[in-house]
C-alpha cells in the first residue's frame, strides 16, 4: 500500500497545457488519475492516450454532477484529492467588458470550479482527509491592466479559497493555491479567440493599446521573459500532494516570487506604476 497521503486524484482542464501535463506526470508517478476535459472529441483522445477520462464541463452543472456520479463509481466512493485547473482567461479593458462576457468567465473560472469542489467535500469529510488544490495565477493576487475579468476571477477564487481553509481546518482535508506566472501553454492562443469574439477593439478607446495587445496575442512561443514550461507547475502539484503538511501557497516562475516580494513591501502607487509598464 503507497505511504503517500493520496492515490486518486480528479483534474479539470486536461485536453492540454497544465491539466494534461500534471495528469500524465501523476500517471507516471503512479497516481490514479481521473482526466477530465470539456470537449467529447478530448474525452476520447485521453482515453486511447490510457487515462480514465471523463467529460467535464464547468459551466453546465449536469456535467459537473455527472462527472463526480461516474468518477466516484469508479473509485467506490472515494477520492483523495480535486485539482481545479479548468479555466480560461478572457482579456480586455474593464470598460469593454459586457455583463454578459464577465459573467462567462466567472461562470468557470469560479462558479463551476466552486460546486465541483462543494460536490466532492462530502466524500472527503467522510473518509477524512482530502487534497484540494486550486489553480490560481499571479494575477490572483496583483493586478495588471486589459486583464480585468481574469484577475476578478482569479481574486474571487483565492478568497473563496482561503475561507474554504479556514473553514475545513481540523477536518484532514487541505487546501492549497497554486500561483503559476506566464507557463508555456494554449492559454494565449484561447485568449485571443475570446478577445476577438467579445472585445469591440475598433470602436474603443483604448484600440491603439489593443493593436499592440493583439501582436503579442498572436505571438507563437513564449511573449514574455521567465516564461517556464507546464512541468514547473507539475512539480509544484506533486509537493502539495505529497508533503505531510502541503504549504498554503505555492509560486511557480520568478514573476510570481518577485510580485508577491513587492506587494508585501512597496507602496500601492508605486506597486500601480510597475503593474502600468508590465
Amino acid at each position: 500500500m503507497s505511504k503517500r497521503p493520496v492515490d486518486t486524484v480528479l483534474i479539470t482542464g486536461c485536453s492540454s497545457g497544465i491539466g494534461y501535463v500534471t495528469a500524465k506526470g501523476l500517471q507516471a508517478r503512479g497516481y490514479r488519475v481521473f482526466a477530465t476535459a470539456r470537449k467529447p472529441e478530448d474525452v476520447e483522445r485521453l482515453k486511447q492516450e490510457g487515462f480514465e477520462a471523463v467529460r467535464l464541463d464547468l459551466d453546465d452543472p449536469a456535467s459537473i454532477e455527472s462527472a463526480v456520479e461516474q468518477v466516484l463509481e469508479m473509485t467506490g466512493g472515494t477520492l483523495d484529492a480535486l485539482f481545479n485547473n479548468g479555466a480560461w482567461g478572457q482579456v480586455g479593458a474593464v470598460e469593454d467588458l459586457s455583463r454578459d462576457v464577465l459573467r462567462a468567465q466567472f461562470e468557470t473560472n469560479l462558479f463551476g470550479t466552486h460546486e465541483l469542489t462543494n460536490r466532492i467535500l462530502p466524500v472527503m469529510r467522510r473518509q477524512g482527509h482530502g487534497r484540494i488544490l486550486y489553480n490560481s495565477s499571479v494575477l490572483g493576487f496583483i493586478a495588471l491592466p486589459y486583464r480585468g475579468a481574469y484577475v476578478a476571477s482569479k481574486f474571487a477564487l483565492e478568497g473563496l479559497a482561503d475561507c474554504l481553509r479556514l473553514e475545513l481546518h481540523g477536518t484532514g482535508i487541505h487546501v492549497v493555491l497554486i500561483e503559476p506566472g506566464p507557463i508555456l501553454t494554449r492559454f494565449r492562443e484561447n485568449a485571443y479567440r475570446r478577445f476577438k469574439e467579445n472585445i469591440d477593439a475598433e470602436h474603443s478607446p483604448h484600440r491603439e493599446v489593443y493593436e499592440k495587445m493583439e501582436r503579442k496575442l498572436a505571438t507563437e512561443g513564449p511573449a514574455v521573459p521567465f516564461t517556464l514550461p507546464p512541468e514547473a507547475v507539475l512539480q509544484k502539484v506533486i509537493h502539495a500532494l505529497e508533503a505531510p503538511r502541503p504549504k498554503i501557497r505555492y509560486y511557480v516562475t520568478v514573476p510570481t516570487y518577485l510580485f508577491a516580494f513587492l506587494r508585501r513591501i512597496l507602496p500601492f502607487r508605486m506597486l500601480d506604476w510597475i503593474e502600468r509598464k508590465v
